[in-house]
């Protein structure tokens, strides 16, 4: 193979260099097939001459071996958006996931966008995590890097790139010290029993048509928002007093005739929810007013047998879950209750009442559709306290019997 081993920016009039320049290296790859002409490899910023001969002698031993790939000359903006988003979507993924991913590569961006995909080192994605760091929470960076990682593997697997710039990233971490494990309490918003019901009888009495019925089942239900706007009554029996679960809302912008139903978060998801007999009867009396809605409006009524659907502009179409935060949000602040609780607080509360009630971790996870959650343990960990304490005593008592 032809090559030959330089300083291109060399200023130096005498024989021996004195600057600071850096060594390159030229080499022929092969011939081009369009042209018939000499392909060739030039490589530079080298601070020695040997270090331009190492590079080059890996350079040689792929070519020799065949497998030797040039690397492409394109951006990391480039590859996301035309070829690596494209790909993806095409791959089976949910929707939710994909507005996930486009959100993680948005980060990304700010700081990879410009470069070219061969050029991104790990010292250039190391920094780029660290700026995150300083914007994201932990699991925010963590999930944003899992979608660096995928998109750089499949670069590699393209040939658009020989390495990983990923593969060696580490999280910045500051070190706890004894006074922030004593100060850290985790705290998981949920409402107590008392002011559960204190607010669904506000709900009752103040809400907005429909209010009751929909934050009743939340919090009888512990299901998630998404669950109950997709909800049709065609999922509810009421014989054996059973709700299935199994698809979620979709519609990221919140306008109400764009919803899309999905599959459910994951495959525990989807699940049968045993529901005691007042939640029942609260949903017999909703659907006997949906009924006489569906009666007066039948001829623009958009029937597709949802529980929550709307009765006013766009009739029969579901609820929003932007509609449902903001109706929560309004409750919360007549009761005088925390506002930053959300609908997805009453999922919390559900655990808490499950966990005050007896039901084991496993028993709630299920109920939940859950394989395993931190938040729903950190809940049921907090309530059963008073259990322990309970267990203790029993064991005190015991050991004082024995004689």
């Amino acid at each position: 193979m032809k090559g030959h081993f330089y300083k291109p920016h060399c200023k130096c009039t005498t024989k021996k260099c004195k600057c600071s320049a850096t060594w390159s290296y030229m080499i022929d790859v092969g011939i081009n097939p369009d042209t018939g002409k000499r392909k060739q490899k030039k490589k530079g910023g080298f601070a020695t001459k040997a270090e331009a001969e190492v590079h080059a002698a890996q350079l040689l031993i792929e070519l020799k071996q065949g497998t030797y790939m040039e690397e492409q000359n394109v951006t990391f903006k480039s590859f996301v958006q035309d070829i690596w988003i494209p790909m993806y979507e095409k791959s089976g993924i949910k929707k939710s996931t994909m507005r996930a991913r486009e959100f993680d590569i948005q980060r990304l961006s700010k700081h990879l966008q410009h470069y070219k995909m061969k050029d991104i080192t790990l010292k250039i994605y190391q920094k780029c995590i660290d700026e995150l760091s300083k914007e994201l929470a932990p699991n925010s960076l963590s999930n944003t890097n899992a979608t660096g990682k995928m998109i750089f593997r499949k670069a590699i697997s393209m040939g658009v790139i020989k390495k990983n710039p990923t593969e060696f990233v580490q999280f910045p971490k500051r070190a706890e010290t004894v006074e922030d494990l004593e100060s850290t309490e985790e705290v998981v918003k949920y409402l107590e029993k008392e002011q559960l019901n204190e607010f669904l009888s506000l709900a009752q009495t103040h809400g907005l048509e429909r209010d009751y019925p929909i934050f009743f089942t939340l919090a009888y239900t512990g299901m998630r928002v998404g669950e109950l706007c997709s909800l049709k009554w065609k999922d509810i029996d009421f014989d054996s007093r059973e709700i299935s679960i199994t698809k979620t809302m979709y519609n990221p912008n919140s306008k109400t005739i764009n919803y899309e139903l999905l599959t459910p978060k994951t495959k525990t998801s989807r699940r049968k929810i045993t529901v005691v007999p007042e939640l029942l009867e609260v949903l017999q009396q909703h659907k006997n007013i949906q009924n006489e809605v569906k009666m007066r409006y039948r001829n623009i009524y958009y029937d597709n047998d949802f529980v929550f659907a709307k009765h006013q502009k766009t009739k029969g179409y579901p609820e929003t879950i932007k509609t449902i935060n903001y109706r929560m949000g309004r409750l919360l602040k007549i009761a005088g209750l925390d506002p930053s609780l959300t609908p997805h607080s009453l999922r919390h509360t559900h655990t808490s009442l499950l966990a005050e009630a007896g039901a084991s971790i496993y028993e709630i996870m299920d109920q939940l559709g859950h394989k395993n959650d931190k938040t729903t343990e950190t809940v049921y960990l907090h309530v059963t306290k008073s259990r322990k304490l309970d267990i203790s005593s029993k064991f005190s008592t015991l050991m004082k019997t024995i004689k």
